[in-house]
């Protein structure tokens, strides 16, 4: 659900802001700004791992690779 928000940023970047994007994109793109600095949900970020967990060609690359892993080492 949108958020209706005041906000207070410097001249200089407010001046750029619109000479670069245009007024009906402005909230989208300060949205997208905002969550591409801000760190992850765990939440989501736990789905994404497990949902890769379960792609077979990840786990056959992860494969072919655990033979590097340990090559070469003394035991």
């Amino acid at each position: 659900m949108p958020v209706r928000l005041n906000i207070i940023m410097e001249e200089a970047v407010y001046k750029r802001l619109k000479r670069q994007v245009p007024t009906k994109r402005m909230s989208a793109f300060i949205n997208e700004a905002v969550r591409a600095k801000l760190r992850p949900d765990n939440t989501i970020l736990n789905a994404a791992y497990k949902a890769a967990r379960m792609e077979e060609w990840r786990n056959t690359l992860s494969k072919d690779w655990a033979l590097t892993e340990t090559e070469g080492w003394p035991e």
